[in-house]
């Protein structure tokens, strides 16, 4: 924490730095009196920067209301102001600080990969590291848009999907082949010649060229129809009819932008819609849409620049922007991106064309979205009042956690933790919890909740025990009746924090939706009427943490099952592992394999395979 005891606040506190800056580029911090970041900013030159705050004219209310608590500040200089620029984003996205833009969001994007390292390629879905040797295209939107692309694909081109294990083992065709999405090459129905065609045509249409592709096909078909080849020209009647569906369902289909990336901003009550479109190959490879944070009235170039910065931190840009909303320092953000893949990136803000068409389309997008959002805010705002009038609770909760356990009789038991709030689930905020206390008896479900509630509050009062991160809960809903609320009660006032308000779920009678008791210590049992919205709410929350609960105990289970011996191994990871059960066939038969049999496994080193033996021969 930065000391502050002796310092001035505000105008005064930032007059004080003046003396020591110079001229450099660099990022500077501002600080409120507890140390918590107020602001990140980058300054071609520091000094003129900071002189700016230290004036306490001319600034927007926002501005203000920062340098009002400043208390402290803090500097980074560096040799250019590109260089200033990146450091900036990152440590927005690091620190998140209260006045500053913030993406809040920040899910990657699938890729279709055309594989490289096999003599008949497999067409897949990717996400991640651009690892395997292969093509990458993309980005596309979300794995639905990559899913359909995907199958279309297959129809059209007939390749295969299945993985390299399943097509050297397979003896007869599968499924793919049957509904004619795949031409069998696992099985020899197509020559390693023709299978290469298709993969090119494939490429080709990923890469924009499709028309190429079907004016090829259509010939190929009108030769087949002369040559009397009439099977051969109806599949290739077929290939070019999928290939138009595949075109047509699209959508935008620029002629003129062969690669961009078009982002629309629309702003309305504080709030603020980012509509991403990806145009890859003359093609719509979908839509995002985000919704920053607007640092507590942010304009619109403000919004937009911080968009752009932090959005590509961690992605590879296009070669051109096409943007709604300028920027301030458009031709430095350019060169920041320029220099980051080695190749020119533009930034352009199209005022008539089809370029110009595609950020209306996308404006318009992004003002519908936003009209959604603020509607569905609306409605969950009205709920959490309702949430407080009905439990006596002093003011509408933001952040709601509600907890539930998931077990067979004991068995793979995982404990579940969801977060509501006003913007709806948080989903990045939930949490499970490996019930790890051996000495339960099984299906104890006090015993469970107990561990679960102990880790968590005994995290939050060492990470955040001031309560001012915004991660303590205002209320707390867990799955069960008053014995359940009784034990939480207690374990909570043995921690310090009793304080919190919490409610018990608990399912009426005959068990049924709609006649659910809430529990609270010390009050008698309650019930919403039947049509009570905030009734419907609980519901949806309650099922959302079952289903979270149960979905990490059968991934759990599901990897118990598929646990072996091996995985214990000390220096064996997944390569090695699938090798030691090539050679021997089972992880019982690795563990009765002599020295000499385990040195002859490939990859296995004389070492390992001293260790391995030494593994299972000293534990029995």
């Amino acid at each position: 924490m930065t000391d502050t005891t002796d310092r001035p606040t505000g105008h005064a506190c930032v007059q004080s730095y003046l003396k020591t800056l110079d001229n450099s580029p660099g990022v500077y911090r501002m600080l409120d009196a507890k140390g918590a970041v107020l602001y990140v900013g980058k300054a071609r030159n520091l000094k003129k920067r900071v002189s700016n705050y230290a004036n306490p004219n001319g600034h927007s209310a926002r501005i203000d209301r920062m340098i009002r608590s400043t208390a402290s500040m803090m500097f980074l200089t560096t040799r250019t102001e590109t260089e200033a620029l990146l450091l900036e984003q990152n440590l927005i996205k690091q620190l998140k600080p209260k006045f500053n833009v913030l993406l809040r969001d920040d899910k990657s994007f699938p890729n279709i990969l055309v594989t490289g390292n096999h003599a008949y390629p497999q067409i897949k879905k990717h996400r991640g590291a651009k690892k395997e040797k292969g093509s990458y295209y993309g980005p596309f939107a979300s794995a639905g848009a990559v899913n359909r692309t995907l199958t279309q694909l297959q129809r059209v081109f007939l390749l295969r999907n299945c993985t390299d294990s399943v097509f050297d083992s397979r003896t007869r065709p599968c499924l793919q082949y049957q509904i004619k999405r795949c031409s069998a090459p696992c099985v020899g129905y197509i020559s390693h010649e023709d299978y290469g065609t298709l993969v090119k045509d494939a490429e080709r249409f990923l890469q924009g060229k499709s028309t190429k592709v079907q004016t090829e096909l259509a010939r190929e078909m009108e030769i087949a129809s002369e040559a009397m080849e009439f099977e051969r020209a109806g599949a290739l009647r077929d290939r070019i009819r999928a290939l138009t569906q595949v075109q047509a369902g699209q959508g935008i289909n620029p002629q003129g932008v062969a690669e961009a990336d078009v982002i629309a901003l629309h702003m309305e009550g504080g709030q603020a819609c980012v509509q991403v479109f990806f145009i890859r190959a003359n093609q719509n490879w979908g839509n995002y849409d985000y919704y920053p944070r607007t640092g507590s009235g942010a304009g619109p170039a403000e919004v937009m620049e911080a968009f752009i910065g932090q959005f590509y931190i961690n992605r590879e840009p296009p070669p051109l922007l096409l943007l709604s909303d300028g920027i301030e320092e458009a031709e430095l953000m350019a060169g920041a991106l320029s220099d980051k893949i080695g190749r020119k990136v533009e930034i352009s803000v199209p005022q008539r064309g089809e370029k110009a068409e595609l950020v209306q389309g996308a404006l318009r997008n992004a003002r519908e979205s936003l009209a959604r959002t603020m509607a569905e805010t609306a409605t969950q705002a009205r709920l959490l009042q309702g949430l407080a009038e009905a439990f006596d609770l002093p003011a509408p909760p933001k952040r709601i956690e509600v907890y539930d356990n998931s077990h067979i009789q004991g068995a793979n038991a995982v404990g579940g933790m969801i977060v509501a709030g006003p913007e709806g689930f948080l989903k990045s905020q939930y949490r499970k919890f490996n019930i790890k206390d051996t000495s339960l008896t099984p299906g104890d479900d006090f015993g469970m909740m107990r561990e679960v509630m102990t880790r968590r509050f005994s995290r939050l009062l060492k990470e955040d025990p001031d309560r001012t991160s915004g991660t303590w809960p205002d209320l707390l809903l867990i799955d069960g009746g008053q014995g359940q609320v009784s034990a939480v009660r207690r374990i909570m006032e043995e921690m310090g924090v009793g304080d919190i308000p919490m409610v018990g779920v608990a399912k009426g009678e005959d068990r049924d939706a709609g006649k659910e008791e809430f529990h609270r210590t010390g009050k008698p049992p309650m019930a919403l009427r039947h049509n009570d919205p905030v009734l419907y709410f609980i519901q949806r929350m309650r099922d959302e943490v079952h289903r979270f609960a149960i979905g990490a105990h059968r991934a759990k289970r599901s990897k118990a099952v598929g646990a072996t011996p091996l995985d214990d191994l000390p220096g064996v990871g997944a390569m090695r592992k699938r090798a030691l059960l090539t050679h021997f066939g089972s992880a019982k038969a690795v563990a009765r394999a002599d020295l000499k049999d385990l040195k002859a496994v490939d990859g296995i080193s004389d070492n390992l395979a001293e260790t391995i033996y030494a593994f299972f021969h000293e534990k029995g």
